[in-house]
């Protein structure tokens, strides 16, 4: 159980056997007998062989230096595309081609997952295609926008709903009308939310151009861009309706939302928790959990709760710049000394390098929302969701990661 918060790999370098090759040099003629198993070279010295090959080569030397430069990097060639001992392929190898929908300006996190798919997209792992808002407030595009030019990405498209659930400023996004000498300390071109696209359009837009299977979607906000998206109808941008459009677009949703574990306070016993991002919009999440039809990986409020994000990080990490919008978006959100959970950012980080072992995933199942908001994960074979898990020994590694890129300069 949780508590909810207050408001390089190293190889032994020994000397080599002796016993593990003999080598007979002539002037022009070179004998190898090899009796060792073909990973011998990365066992310790006294470590017996298990298999024992007798291979008997005549080159000359020169030939043979070369042949033992081609196979170590061929060797550094193979490992190289190993991770976690796994082979990577290059569809793995390729960038995420990631959709964003945020509630960004009500929690703090938002800002620090958005400024780490900017590192991530700088290292070549992803592609942020748009930037959806969920938060009806008209700073949200034009702070989401300065973001994004921060990062040197101001043509990103960014799309907002209509009538949302939460109308009020927050309390960083005011940042982006800040200005110094008349100018903008935060450039961006959106001045107003109401210049935005409305967000089911640009979401049909940003899918009807993609490729089958190849986009992933993030959403860390309420679910009422998505729900409305299955809900859209055929149009000029495409002859497919909403569902059939995510079906043949979208390989994997990951939603920050709901919670799987019990909870406890500083006082009390645990309990179920009702997560915001469910419970602002009830209606949508139950959509999404019965309609969507794509796998979903759900991040509960359980995993952002585990990795709080250093305080210290914020005061030190940022300084590259006389102004830092996220740390300035921290600090106004609520000021250090103050670890934040990563909410946000665990959805991101997994879907962005889903075989680094940051995470673990739950067997198959379906999540289920009740009508007053709790959900539920019940393992099913048949089911295409899965829930985020992580262990004491990942937490330290994760949190590192969550922070290394969260504070990554612009490229």
């Amino acid at each position: 159980m949780l508590s909810a918060p207050d408001s390089s790999d190293q190889r032994g370098a020994g000397e080599r056997n002796p016993s593990g090759s003999s080598l007979r040099l002539r002037s022009y003629r070179t004998t190898i007998t090899i009796k060792q198993s073909f990973f011998s070279f990365l066992r310790k010295p006294t470590q017996p062989s298990t298999t024992t090959m007798n291979l008997t080569l005549a080159i000359k030397p020169s030939l043979l230096r070369r042949l033992s430069v081609a196979f170590f990097l061929g060797m550094a060639f193979f490992l190289g595309t190993l991770e976690n001992g796994l082979p990577v392929s290059g569809a793995d190898l390729a960038p995420v081609k990631l959709i964003f929908d945020t509630d960004i300006g009500n929690d703090v996190d938002d800002v620090l997952a958005l400024g780490m798919i900017h590192a991530l997209q700088t290292r070549g792992e992803c592609e942020l295609l748009c930037v959806t808002i969920t938060k009806d407030n008209d700073q949200a595009a034009p702070f989401t926008d300065a973001v994004n030019t921060f990062y040197g990405r101001g043509n990103i498209p960014i799309g907002v709903c209509r009538s949302g659930v939460t109308p009020d400023a927050g309390r960083f996004i005011p940042l982006a009308s800040i200005k110094d000498d008349d100018q903008y300390r935060y450039p961006h071109d959106l001045v107003s939310g109401k210049d935005a696209s409305d967000a089911v359009t640009v979401l049909r837009q940003t899918l009807a151009a993609a490729s089958d299977n190849s986009i992933v979607i993030a959403q860390v906000g309420f679910s009422t861009n998505l729900a409305n998206l299955l809900r859209s109808e055929p149009d000029s941008i495409s002859d497919l309706g909403g569902i059939e459009l995510v079906k043949q677009k979208v390989k994997l949703l990951s939603m920050m939302a709901g919670a799987f574990q019990q909870i406890t306070r500083a006082s009390g016993p645990p309990y179920d928790h009702k997560e915001y991002n469910v419970i602002k919009d009830i209606a949508a999440a139950q959509r999404i959990a019965t309609q969507w039809p794509t796998p979903v990986l759900w991040s509960g409020f359980e995993i952002g709760l585990a990795l709080p994000y250093p305080h210290q990080s914020i005061e030190r990490d940022f300084r590259y710049v006389d102004h830092h919008l996220l740390s300035e978006a921290y600090i106004a959100y609520n000021p250090p000394p103050h670890d934040r959970p990563t909410w946000d950012l665990t959805s991101v980080l997994q879907v962005i390098r889903p075989t680094r072992g940051y995470f673990d995933l739950s067997l198959k199942g379906t999540v289920t929302v009740a009508d007053d908001g709790l959900t539920t994960f019940v393992q099913n074979g048949n089911g295409k969701h899965q829930i985020l898990k992580i262990s004491e020994e990942q937490k330290a590694r994760t949190t590192e990661a969550l922070m290394l890129l969260s504070s990554q300069p612009p490229k």
